[in-house]
C-alpha cells in the first residue's frame, strides 16, 4: 500500500509516559524510524513538540485513551496536523505487544492515511463541554442527596413526601428546618405551609408526627445543607455557562424552539455537537455519532439485531430527556409520534425515536440557520389519509355500524 505522508509520528499515550515513533522517508522507500520516550509533564510535552518539529513531522497520530490524550493534544495543537483515532479501531494485530511497537503501528497507520479521525471540537467548545458536563454531575449529586434526605424522613416515619408534592419547596424547607430544630409540635409545623398546601393542614399534622431521633436530625441538617450548597454551586456554574455561550446565543434561542428543548438541553447540544454542522456530512452521520440511531449488524443477508449504537452519552441523555418533555407538548408532531410509537414499540423505543427526530431537526436548523417549523399533530394522519380512513371504517364496522363516507363541502 502506498504511503501518503512522508514525515509523521505515532504516539502511544499513557498516564505517566508517551512513546513517540517518527517515520521519515519518501512514499516509495522504506522510512527511517526513530523512537523516543517522554514524560507527561508540561515541560516534557513541550520537549516532545520541539523534537517532532526538529524531525520535520507534519502529521501526528494518537489514540483517544481516557483523558490522557487531552493535555498532549493541547500542547501540540496548532503545530501539527493531529489525528486522534478511536482506540478500538486502530488496535494492533495479535502478537508481541510493547509500547514501542504500538507507537510504530500508529505511525504506520498515519503514514498510509488509515486512521479515521475522531471529532475533536475547537478549544472554546471543549471548555463549554467541561462546564456543561460538570453541571450534570452536580445535578446528579443533588438528586442523590435529596433521595437520601427523603429516606431519613421515612426512617423516622415522617410522611411529608406523601402529602407535599415538593418537599424541597418553600413550605417543605421551612418544615424541614422546624423538624431539625425539634422544638415545635407537628401541628405548629403544619402552619408553615404556604399556598394551596394550607388546605392540607390536617393531613400535614398527621404526616409530621413521627419518631425522629437525634441522629435523624443530625443527618437531616447535614443533608439539607449539602443540597443547598450544591444548588449554589449549580447557580455559579450556570452563570459561567451563560457567559461562555454568549457568542452562540442565537443558536441557543433557535434550538429552544423545538418542543421539549429547554435552555439546558439547547446548551448541551451546542457543547457536544457544536454549531458547525460541516463536521458531519449528513444528519444521519450526526445521529450515529450521538448514538441515537439503531445499530446495523448484517451478515450473510441476515440481520442479527439492531441494538443502539454507542455514542455520546451526554448528548444522548439530554436528547432523551427532551423527548420525554416533548411527549407532553399539546398539538405537536413530536407528541403524536411518541404516543403512536409507544403503543407499538414501547416507552423506551418511542423516547429514543423522538430523540432521534429532535437531533435531526437541530442539525438542519443549525446547518441552514432556519427556525423550527412544527409539522402539526395531524401530520401523520395527513401523510397516509387513505390508510387512516380504511382503519376507522373497519373499526366502526366491527362495532356493528354501516359506514358511508362522503367528503365535506
Amino acid at each position: 500500500m502506498e504511503a501518503i505522508v512522508e514525515r509523521c509520528a505515532g504516539l502511544d499515550v499513557h498516564q505517566a509516559t508517551v512513546v513517540a515513533c517518527v517515520l521519515v522517508g519518501a512514499a516509495d522507500l522504506k522510512p527511517r524510524k526513530v523512537t523516543r520516550r517522554f514524560g507527561t509533564t508540561t515541560s516534557e510535552l513541550e520537549e516532545l513538540a520541539a523534537w517532532l518539529r526538529s524531525e520535520g513531522c507534519t502529521h501526528v497520530g494518537m489514540e483517544s485513551t481516557g483523558v490522557y490524550w487531552m493535555p498532549i493534544y493541547a500542547v501540540l495543537e496548532g503545530q501539527f496536523d493531529l489525528v486522534v483515532g478511536n482506540a478500538a479501531h486502530i488496535k494492533n494485530v495479535p502478537g508481541r505487544k510493547t509500547d514501542v511497537k504500538d507507537a510504530e503501528w500508529i505511525a504506520d497507520l498515519v503514514r498510509h492515511g488509515l486512521i479515521r479521525r475522531s471529532f475533536v471540537p475547537p478549544k472554546w467548545q471543549r471548555a463549554l463541554r467541561d462546564l456543561v458536563r460538570y453541571r450534570r454531575k452536580l445535578v446528579e449529586s443533588e438528586s442523590a442527596e435529596r433521595n437520601r434526605l427523603l429516606r431519613v424522613l421515612e426512617t423516622g416515619n415522617i410522611k411529608l413526601a406523601s402529602v407535599a408534592s415538593d418537599v424541597f419547596g418553600v413550605s417543605g424547607r421551612a418544615m424541614l428546618r422546624a423538624l431539625i430544630d425539634g422544638t415545635t409540635s407537628p401541628e405548629q409545623i403544619a402552619t408553615l405551609a404556604r399556598g394551596r398546601l394550607r388546605q392540607k393542614a390536617a393531613r400535614l399534622g398527621l404526616a409530621l408526627r413521627g419518631r425522629l431521633e437525634d441522629h435523624h436530625r443530625f443527618l437531616l441538617k447535614t443533608q439539607l445543607e449539602r443540597v443547598e450548597r450544591i444548588e449554589a454551586d449549580i447557580a455559579t456554574v450556570d452563570a459561567r455557562i451563560d457567559e461562555a455561550v454568549t457568542a452562540h446565543a442565537e443558536h441557543r434561542d433557535r434550538l429552544m424552539q423545538i418542543p421539549g428543548v429547554d435552555r439546558v438541553v439547547a446548551i448541551t447540544i451546542i457543547a457536544e455537537l457544536g454549531p458547525d454542522m460541516s463536521v458531519f456530512p449528513t444528519a444521519r452521520h450526526a445521529a450515529a455519532w450521538a448514538g441515537v440511531c439503531p445499530g446495523n449488524n448484517e451478515s450473510a443477508g441476515k440481520r442479527t439485531g439492531n441494538a443502539k449504537r454507542r455514542g455520546n452519552v451526554h448528548l444522548m441523555t439530554a436528547l432523551v430527556q427532551a423527548a420525554m418533555a416533548a411527549s407532553r407538548k399539546k398539538g405537536s408532531y413530536l407528541k403524536e409520534r411518541f404516543w403512536r410509537l409507544k403503543a407499538r414499540r414501547g416507552h423506551k423505543r418511542a423516547a429514543f425515536a423522538v430523540a432521534h427526530s429532535i437531533l435531526i431537526a437541530a442539525y438542519e436548523m443549525l446547518k441552514r440557520r432556519a427556525d423550527y417549523r412544527d409539522l402539526g399533530g395531524d401530520y401523520l394522519d395527513r401523510l397516509n389519509q387513505t390508510a387512516v380512513e380504511k382503519r376507522c371504517v373497519r373499526r366502526l364496522q366491527a362495532m356493528g355500524y354501516r359506514v358511508h363516507l362522503e367528503k365535506a363541502a
